[in-house]
């Protein structure tokens, strides 16, 4: 049964997009490309050309999100292929829950999507408005848990789907989270709705099968009732179960299964086994009908394991265990009893050994006698007025009283299941609300269906006309809401058919009723009453060549029945055998199923009808559904291989009708299908009259404009929306279209327009550069003709001039030529004259130099040969001189270079020395430099001794060359005779320095010995101090270690603090006590962190120094306390601050200083003060108040740690590791440095317990267990006032940010071009919230520091808030998909660059790291107003653009982006899909895959965090209040610190 077609045929045209039926998808879409009458053609998304007849054709949204739609009643065209292509849409993208109206479909993912259902997410739905968030099972449980508490109604979830649709899972996830709502512990620690979650796997064992559709299919209906207390809390609940499948005991269909506890029993442990004489399942009738014995993914021996677990959380004992699991191995033995024909006729006997073991074994478990048990089944015994007759039953009829006992004792059973969990529950008798979570099986057709299946249908047409009625009165109220007219809108009703069924007398229940009580009536007879009864109603039609089948017309189809089993199956009545045999068994358990009948039905059998009961069972339901506000959930399964991603398109057409969604659509039709608000009915059909839009009108004026130019008739037009009536949205698409078709014809003329003259502009320019290339080819043809001619004319000329130049040049050289021989010839005899005389003369020159040269020459040759004999002679002997000096030199230059090395390599050891030991360097200093001094005056005389003997060498190597003659040689050899005695004489003064130094080198090396010698005793010495070094570090370890024990007592005192009561008789109650101190090895104590008592520690000693102490104290109690008041009482005012410090913190610790409270064993003064605090905080609103506390808090907690200490020398402030230091002085002097007494990190230096500077009045002080205490109740209270602060700074901005996260529609105002200054003035509204947001910080910023609250708190609040924003912002952004569009993300990144703004004008001193705690909705905001998108690449997204995004986020966001502004598209595909396999693989993993934020709303900070953050703590010097100034007891504050 199709739903009705919207739209008129006219409405169809030319190019419009459509669907049309498809025998294989249902719907397919296509384009028409032409009409011809009624037939319409056209070309379908596969490629296909088909044709239909135009009412068959129905108009397709080409215009709907890419993501589909969240509730499907704001789809342009409301019919099958509509809602189909929505759900398949959504489905693609693991969005299972689409909104239709105020119903829910959910649609089975058949796959883990754990981030849908954690805690995170039920967080987002708690208190948000239904619809406000993305479609949500939750939101329908907050639904109806807000309707309960403000309405003080109660409420119903009504949950229905057929076998395999996920409604046992929706109903679980109901409850999970109406008790995350109402949840209260219970008596034993179980609450309530622990508990009936835990009843579910009992009743899945003893109430579900393995179906064709489903491996878990629910075989009963469940309704539970949730009952609250008046404060919404949890405070009981009761299950009602209905029409429980009692056939399927007996028997099943292949490949289906029985009830799943005759398989858990048969894989129970083997001593289970054996106890119950039970086997495989192939061994037992009522399982083996069927070849399916195991389901794929379960252990049903852990299956066993977990429902023996579940029954013992529901109460159930051990005891009654064991009969129940004897109950069902009763029944599986009670199966395979078989039964022959007996002698007698009509009679029967057991068949063989087998049947007799399993009937003794039967009768062994239910506890009765095996002989009443096979006269039970085989006898039955008639009461008359005149006797009693017993007679038995022939072989079938026993089989069908085993069968039928089997039905009974199991129906019994599960009904006392369902008690006992009612029982262990607990209702709640005072309850006035409630919330129903009805689980019920959904409508089905079979090819066999059968009684179970009648009354299966019957509750689902019941609960359709309460469906129906429902969604009439939702649509009556948002009529009403938009005040239009709605009188003349029908309703669609399906009374008629529950007359048909129910109808008294005349219907199908009263006609079985009545059959089943005539003993000779059969299914023929019954199936005949049907037919003449019920053969004018047009909801019953009798099959052809049917005897006993009829066909019911039900609201989702029609449904053919077979009558065969009706008569039996309805019959309800206890055997008396029955009743009287195991009323009487000796097991206790099994005769409380069956308890004793009255009287008069004692001995008889009295009937009972299935039907009848189901009826009165039904209407008790309906009576209890009509006094609640109903809301409905719709499960669908998406195909029948129960595999992801699949979506059969049939299967879940006809799970729509079944579902009554359909239905609930064309009820929608009936009236108004189509709604739009002004603002989206402008956006989409302005451009039908766009004088309208420019025209500065009201929305709803422009609307009625807009409607009224297209000519339609019966619209309404309510405050918010235009309602249209069925083919009207078709209607003006179709004029849309028209228009958008003529714009598209203008734009394609004027294109092809310019295209036309482009390729005009292009062939014109093509012509004239052609002829211009033709005209110069010419003008170059005519050029090169006359430059040859002209080139031919100058060769001729230059030829003719050529020519006459050559025979003139021819003339003049023969002329040239006959005078240059002729002079020529005279020349050369001139010249051979010349040439002979300069010969003659030359012959003479030469042969007189030749004579006279000869002569020279022999003279001079004997005179040299004479001269060089005498010389060589002379020469020979200086030579032998001069070679023994040269002898001499050589040695000593080698002594010397032997020197040098030597001098070298005492340096370097020298140098060696030196580095070795650094702390002898003063005592080896003068010594060094004395033989520094020495060898450098050696090197000095060695080089100028070398230096003279070279000058020597050079001087008498020039005297020989520059020898005299033979007549001066005595002269010169006398004078180089002198030279040489002269260096002779030099070289026997360096032999005696060398001696010289070659003595003052021994006692260099003497010294240098001695040196060594007191080095090597210093490294001994130095070895035994570092040894003692290392001692004192292993004390300075040991000292760590106390310490951190001391951290762990603070721990514990910190936790304590709050619990102990700040009363000054409880600390007066505490008996004395002593902090005990272990001596250290440098002398100090440590403290162990824990109180002691003394060793000899008795009460009499007690008792006897009490008395000595109190003694001298009571004369100054009275006054102590009267100081304490004063004081109290000033704090308890604002003192204001002093020097940027508070004025009461500092007078409070001056006080308790001067007062050694610190050090007295026991004060009440601590627990005033705590006192006073804690009344001061108590008013949460006011900022002011906690910024002051908060600050004079701080300041005294600061002060009370750097002054405090537990022992003699151990603070409580944990101090940094030293690093090893280069020496054993450098390392105790970084030591000293690090010690908890020199205020550490805090920079302020002490000496001997006093400070030098700082705190002037600050000393150390052995903090006592008071002290201690007070110490970390001041810190609980730090934390406390700072939550609150935060907290209250989190409710401020909590509404702002839910109008922060969506931008508001400024209407038409978008639309309109033009209008600057009107869009300047929305931009400045849009950003009003953020603006309010940040007056907000200001404030905040302003009264922080108006206090002088530590810039570190407030940046540590501030980094809070920030992430809260980002939370909260992030959190709303992945649930609400109207917030994931492109102007959406505009808005929120111009919102978030004002509080970008604003941390930069507070500088980072008081906003640190804020701005980074918005990183998720920066970059989240970042991608949605990126551009081309489909461009990006996964990688590009996850590195780059969304680096801190997880996959989950980046789909969530991915797949519910839709552009409002240009129409641009998310990211590929293919992109989309690798986040669907990488959410897939991280699903499968224990990996948490939630993609929600959480709030961090712990403490950011601890007290050395705040200690090391503020260098410096100076106590002003304060003026006293005036109440305390004239008290002489407070005379050392009026004191000033010089």
């Amino acid at each position: 049964m199709s739903l009705v077609v919207q739209a008129a045929p006219v409405n169809i045209a030319v190019a419009s997009h459509v669907w049309v039926e498809d025998p294989k998808l249902a719907w397919i879409n296509g384009v028409v490309i032409q009409i011809s009458g009624n037939e319409v053609l056209i070309r379908t998304s596969s490629g296909k050309t088909i044709s239909a007849n135009i009412s068959k054709v129905l108009p397709r949204d080409t215009e709907a999100p890419p993501g589909g739609l969240d509730d499907m009643t704001k789809l342009s065209y409301l019919h099958e292929p509509g809602v189909l292509e929505n759900l398949a849409t959504r489905y693609e993208l693991n969005e299972i829950y689409t909104y239709t109206g105020s119903i829910l479909i959910a649609v089975n993912p058949f796959q883990r999507l754990p981030h849908l259902y954690d805690t995170h997410m039920m967080e987002q739905y708690n208190g948000a408005g239904f619809g406000e968030l993305s479609p949500h099972v939750f939101a329908v449980a907050d639904a109806a848990y807000r309707a309960m508490i403000n309405e003080g109604k109660s409420n119903s979830i009504l949950v229905s789907g057929e076998s395999g649709a996920g409604k046992t899972e929706t109903t679980k996830m109901i409850m999970r989270y109406l008790a995350f709502l109402g949840g209260r512990s219970g008596v034993e620690g179980r609450t309530v709705e622990q508990q009936v979650l835990e009843s579910n796997p009992v009743l899945e064992a003893f109430g579900n099968a393995k179906t064709v559709r489903n491996n878990n299919s629910s075989r009963f209906g469940k309704f539970v009732e949730i009952q609250f207390d008046k404060n919404g809390r949890i405070s009981g609940a009761a299950i009602r179960t209905y029409l429980l499948e009692r056939s399927r005991v007996c028997q099943i269909n292949d490949p289906e299964r029985n009830y799943h506890c005759f398989y858990l029993l048969c894989a129970a442990p083997r001593e289970v086994i054996e106890r119950y004489k039970l086997g495989k399942p192939e061994s037992f009738h009522y399982l083996n009908q069927s070849k399916c014995y195991k389901l794929d993914g379960v252990d049903d021996t852990e299956e066993y394991l977990t429902t023996r677990r579940a029954m013992d959380i529901v109460g159930i004992s051990e005891e009654e265990q064991e009969a129940i699991f004897r109950v069902v191995a009763a029944i599986l033995h009670i199966g395979n009893i078989n039964f022959a024909k007996g002698e007698e006729i009509d009679s029967s006997v057991i068949k063989d050994d087998k049947s007799r073991f399993h009937l003794n074994t039967t009768a062994e478990l239910l506890r009765c006698d095996a002989q009443s048990l096979e006269d039970a089944l085989i006898r039955r015994v008639m009461v008359t007025p005149e006797e009693v007759i017993t007679r038995t039953l022939d072989p079938a009829s026993a089989i069908v009283s085993r069968d039928g006992l089997a039905k009974t004792v199991y129906s019994r059973l599960f009904d006392w299941l369902v008690n006992k969990i009612n029982s262990s529950i607990g209702q709640d008798p005072n309850s006035k609300s409630l919330i129903g979570v009805l689980d019920i099986y959904g409508f089905e057709s079979f090819k066999n269906n059968s009684f179970e299946q009648f009354c299966i249908n019957f509750t689902n047409e019941k609960l359709q006309q309460h469906f129906n009625q429902q969604v009439f009165k939702t649509e009556q109220e948002e009529y009403t809401k938009e005040k239009i007219n709605w009188s003349y809108i029908e309703f669609v009703d399906n009374q008629d058919v529950l007359d048909l069924i129910e109808k008294k007398p005349g219907g199908i229940i009263s006609l079985l009723d009545e059959a089943c009580m005539f003993p000779k009536s059969t299914h023929e007879t019954f199936a005949t009453k049907l037919y003449q009864t019920f053969k004018n109603n047009k909801r019953f039609v009798r099959p052809k060549l049917a005897r006993t089948d009829f066909t019911i017309c039900h609201y989702a189809g029609e449904v053919r029945y077979q009558a065969d089993q009706f008569l039996d199956k309805n019959k309800d009545y206890v055997v008396a055998e029955h009743q009287e045999l195991l009323g009487v068994s000796k097991c206790p358990f099994v005769a409380g199923l069956f308890p004793s009948l009255p009287l008069e039905t004692s001995k008889s059998s009295k009937f009972s009808s299935i039907g009848a009961r189901f009826k009165l069972q039904l209407q008790a339901l309906m009576e209890t559904l009509s006094g609640m506000e109903p809301h409905y959930i719709r499960c669908v399964k998406p195909n029948n291989v129960l595999k992801p991603a699949v979506f059969e398109n049939f299967n879940v057409i006809q799970q729509l009708r079944c579902g009554g969604v359909l239905e609930a659509i064309r009820i929608s039709c009936a009236g108004y299908p189509t709604r739009k608000t002004f603002y989206e009915f402008l956006v989409r059909f302005g451009l039908l009259a766009p004088e309208v839009l420019d025209a500065n009108s009201d929305d709803k004026v422009a609307c009625q404009r807009i409607l009224d130019k297209m000519g339609l008739k019966g619209y309404q037009i309510g405050k918010t929306k235009v309602f249209l009536r069925a083919g009207q949205m078709a209607e003006l698409d179709a004029r849309r279209t028209e228009v958008l078709s003529r714009a598209a014809r203008v734009i394609q003329r004027k294109i092809r327009s310019h295209i036309a003259r482009k390729e005009f502009l292009v062939l014109r320019k093509a012509a004239i550069y052609l002829q211009c290339c033709c005209r110069a080819t010419l003008a170059q043809k005519l050029y090169e003709k006359m430059r040859h001619e002209a080139a031919a004319r100058k060769i001729q000329k230059n030829l003719w001039r050529y020519f006459t130049q050559k025979l003139y040049r021819e003339i003049r050289n023969s002329a040239v030529t006959l005078q240059t021989a002729s002079r020529a010839m005279s020349a050369r005899k001139d010249f051979r004259l010349r040439q002979q005389t300069r010969a003659a003369v030359l012959i003479q020159a030469k042969w007189r130099c030749h004579r006279d040269f000869m002569y020279y020459k022999n003279l001079k040759k004997a005179s040299i040969r004479f001269q060089c004999a005498w010389r060589q002679r002379l020469a020979r002997g200086e030579l032998k001189k001069l070679k023994m000096a040269a002898r001499e030199t050589g040695a000593l230059k080698e002594a010397k270079d032997k020197l040098e090395k030597r001098v070298e390599e005492l340096t370097w050891r020298l140098q060696l020395e030196k580095r070795l030991r650094v702390d002898l360097e003063e005592a080896k200093g003068h010594e060094v430099a004395r033989l520094h001094e020495a060898l450098q005056e050696m090197k000095r005389q060695v080089e100028e001794a070398q230096s003279l003997v070279i000058k020597e060498r050079e001087a008498a190597r020039r005297a020989i060359e520059e020898e005299p003659p033979v007549i001066k040689e005595a002269p010169v050899l006398v004078h180089d005779i002198e030279k040489i005695g002269a260096l002779t004489t030099q070289v026997e003064s360096l032999k005696a320095s060398l001696r010289l130094e070659s003595q003052q080198k021994d006692l260099a090396r003497q010294a240098c010995t001695e040196a060594e010698a007191r080095a090597n005793d210093l490294a001994k010495n130095l070895a035994d101090t570092e040894r003692k070094s290392d001692q004192l570090q292993e004390t300075i370890q040991r000292l760590e270690e106390k310490l951190s024990n001391l951290e762990t007592e603070n721990q514990v005192l910190r936790q304590q603090a709050l619990a102990i009561s700040p009363t000054g008789r409880a600390l007066s109650a505490r008996p004395k006590t002593t902090i005990i101190q272990q001596r250290t090895p440098d002398g100090g104590s440590a403290f162990y962190g824990e109180l002691k008592l003394p060793l000899d520690f008795t009460p009499a000693n007690t008792v006897r120094d009490l008395d000595v102490e109190e003694k001298p104290q009571k004369s100054l109690n009275e006054k102590q306390q009267e100081n304490q008041d004063l004081l109290i009482k000033s704090i308890s005012r604002d003192l204001g601050f002093s020097g940027g410090k508070p004025v009461a913190a500092c007078l409070v610790y001056k006080c308790l200083l001067q007062w050694r409270s610190f050090e007295a064993e026991r004060t009440t003064v601590f627990d005033r003060l705590i006192q006073c605090i804690g009344s001061a905080v108590e008013t949460q609103d006011n900022n002011d108040s906690l910024s002051y506390w908060l600050s004079n808090s701080t300041t005294l907690l600061l002060l009370l740690q750097r002054t405090l200490k537990a022992g003699g020398t151990t603070g409580l402030t944990p101090y940094r590791r030293r690093t090893p230091s280069a020496s054993f002085l450098g390392r105790m002097s970084q030591g000293l440095r690090g010690t908890p007494l020199s205020g550490g990190d805090s920079g302020i230096p002490f000496l001997g317990g006093r400070m030098i500077g700082g705190v002037q009045d600050v000393r150390q002080v052995e903090a006592k267990y008071p002290a201690l205490l007070f110490k970390q109740q001041l810190t609980a209270f730090v934390e406390k006032i700072y939550g609150m602060l935060r907290d209250n700074l989190k409710k401020e901005i909590s509404p702002l940010l839910s109008l922060c996260i969506q931008a508001p529609r400024n209407s038409r105002g978008n639309l309109v071009k033009g209008r600057g200054q009107a869009n300047a003035v929305a931009q400045q509204a849009l950003i009003a919230h953020w603006q309010s947001i940040v007056a907000i910080l200001n404030n905040y910023l302003k009264t922080l520091r108006a206090n002088y609250v530590p810039p570190f708190l407030v940046r540590k609040v501030f980094t809070q808030i920030f992430s809260f924003i980002n939370v909260q912002l992030f959190n709303s952004l992945l649930l609400r998909r109207e917030c994931c569009s492109f102007s959406n993300g505009e808005y929120v990144k111009a919102g978030l660059a004002e509080l970008e703004h604003w941390c930069f004008d507070a500088t980072d001193e008081f906003t640190g790291s804020a701005w980074e705690e918005l990183k998720h909705i920066r970059q989240a905001v970042g991608f949605l107003v990126i551009h081309q998108k489909p461009k990006k690449t996964l990688k590009e997204i996850t590195n780059d653009l969304c680096p801190v995004l997880s996959i989950q986020q980046l789909y969530r966001i991915s797949t519910m982006y839709w552009d409002d502004k240009y129409s641009t598209h998310s990211v590929s595909s293919d992109v989309i899909a690798t986040m669907r396999n990488q959410m897939t693989a991280e699903s499968n993993s224990a990996v948490s895959s939630s993609f929600l934020l959480d709030d961090d709303s712990s403490i950011p900070f601890t007290v050395d965090e705040i200690s090391k953050s503020i260098n410096q703590i100076e106590i002003p010097d304060v003026d006293p209040p005036p109440l305390i100034r004239e008290n002489s007891g407070f005379a050392f504050l009026t004191q000033r610190t010089e």
